[in-house]
């Protein structure tokens, strides 16, 4: 029912199948139902049994954040007294339409995703019933270092899809120039379609394009096979600087979003959605507040790291 709030043009409903690792509680909340979570976060505290909070994020989560987000609260509560008891935070996986659909099922009590005009309809049919502003994420433009598009760096990202666009149909060019198309509803998938449509490309729309890549994943597999293939490919700063070392020595990034120019088409806001049905109302609006605090969720984000980056940007004052 999401679909069409997220894109306004033909893409095929892919999904990839990605096998996540469960995290095994032998004491879940007894009224635990639905999808299974992807991890289960207990802030330290070994003994904590019930699960209070549900998350659902894509990138952030396979980075860390939210695993990082989930035992920072759980610990502030404990601290602050707000809790009488310790408790636990699941997380499940899921591509941005995937989790807004998962906050329509009630499988999660608070979404975190990158679409703003989906997020603002899912207030307005009552869906959800809070929305807050919770990081920036950036796109980046990735590729091979041998850049057979010969890229220009300082060029806008449209001068560099259409770039990518002449050398990949250009069957005389060696080696050839391919991207690779995560295809699978994601606010990645989203972002590079609009791109390929503002320069006037709509590859999906061949069967047979020799140079555009439907490969339908997740951020971080994506990566590692851009990497391997040496193909281009639209990605979140968070899946590049917390991928293995050897898939970072495979690229180069030639476009990369950021955050002084809020319409910045490679800018990635991230919002929290509340849903109206969650679980546990009060814990689930203290966590939203929480989230934006200052001293709470955005010193969190401010100084998330991996592989000695900081790879998230605090919301906007």
């Amino acid at each position: 029912m999401l679909a069409f709030l997220l894109v306004t043009w033909s893409l095929a409903l892919l999904h990839g199948v990605v096998a996540a690792e469960q995290q095994v509680i032998t004491a879940l909340d007894n009224e635990q139902d639905g999808k299974p979570p992807t991890a289960v976060y207990d802030g330290g505290f070994s003994g904590a049994q019930t699960i209070r909070l549900r998350l659902g994020n894509g990138g952030a989560g396979q980075a860390g954040l939210i695993g990082a987000l989930a035992d920072r609260f759980i610990q502030d509560s404990v601290a602050s007294g707000n809790v009488s008891e310790p408790f636990l935070v699941s997380w499940l996986l899921g591509d941005t339409t995937d989790t807004l659909e998962n906050l329509v099922a009630g499988d999660i009590d608070i979404s975190i995703t990158y679409a703003p005009a989906a997020e603002a309809e899912m207030l307005a049919n009552g869906v959800a019933v809070e929305r807050k502003y919770a990081f920036r994420d950036h796109f980046l433009l990735v590729g091979p270092r041998s850049n057979p598009a010969q890229l220009g760096k300082g060029d806008t990202v449209y001068k560099q899809f259409s770039d990518i666009v002449k050398a990949g149909t250009n069957a005389s060019r060696s080696p050839p120039t391919r991207f690779l198309s995560r295809f699978d509803r994601s606010a990645t998938n989203i972002k590079e379609s609009q791109i390929f449509i503002a320069i006037g490309q709509v590859p999906w729309a061949h069967t047979h394009s020799r140079w555009y890549h439907q490969f339908p994943t997740f951020p971080r597999e994506a990566l590692i096979a851009a990497a391997r293939l040496e193909e281009y490919t639209l990605t979140n700063r968070d899946a590049a600087l917390s991928a293995a070392p050897d898939v970072l020595a495979a690229l180069e990034i030639y476009y990369e979003g950021g955050d002084d120019d809020p319409d910045d088409p490679m800018l990635n806001p991230a919002a929290a959605l509340l849903g109206a049905n969650a679980r546990d109302k009060d814990l689930s609006l203290s966590f939203m507040e929480w989230l934006v605090a200052p001293e709470g969720g955005q010193s969190v984000v401010a100084t998330f790291q991996r592989n000695g980056y900081i790879i998230y940007s605090p919301a906007p004052s």
